[in-house]
């Protein structure tokens, strides 16, 4: 049987850094990971402070990297981004605040150009089942209920 590797908080402090490094996390993916390497919870809480004072874990910075990478990656509307950043514990404040640096303009046509694409690739006779399907792939993707229904009777 092999027992799992532990490690001092020093070893554990480093490894986060290059955790963090990597990429932006939240507060809850850091906590997650050094439960996992099975570090005491004084031992976390003093990591974390000391990631907060060394600029490696920052929520806001988080909220708007997750925000702008998932809305042009992705393509994920609002309503989904902010679904995804209360599942990471992120406050409303923050969470309002990343979602601003989204240009209404740019989220518009973000929109629309998505639904065109996905329009053109339903392969249904029905026209009520191809709303329906367009619609559903919408919602899916976090877009506000009145753009979907404007969108989808206007294509169809």
């Amino acid at each position: 049987m092999q027992s799992q590797k532990t490690y001092t908080v020093e070893e554990a402090y480093k490894k986060m850094e290059r955790y963090c490094s990597y990429q932006e996390r939240c507060h809850k993916e850091v906590i997650q990971k050094l439960y996992t390497m099975r570090m005491i919870p004084e031992a976390v809480d003093h990591i974390v402070v000391q990631l907060l004072q060394d600029n490696y874990l920052n929520e806001e910075r988080y909220a708007k990297a997750f925000v702008s990478g998932k809305f042009r990656i992705k393509k994920w509307g609002k309503q989904r981004l902010k679904r995804e950043l209360k599942q990471k514990d992120i406050g409303k404040t923050l969470i309002i605040m990343a979602l601003n640096t989204i240009s209404d303009q740019e989220y518009l046509e973000t929109f629309h150009a998505l639904a065109e694409k996905k329009a053109e690739t339903i392969r249904e006779t029905n026209p009520l089942k191809k709303k329906k399907k367009l619609a559903d792939y919408l919602f899916y993707r976090g877009w506000e209920i009145h753009l979907v229904y404007d969108k989808v009777n206007a294509l169809f």
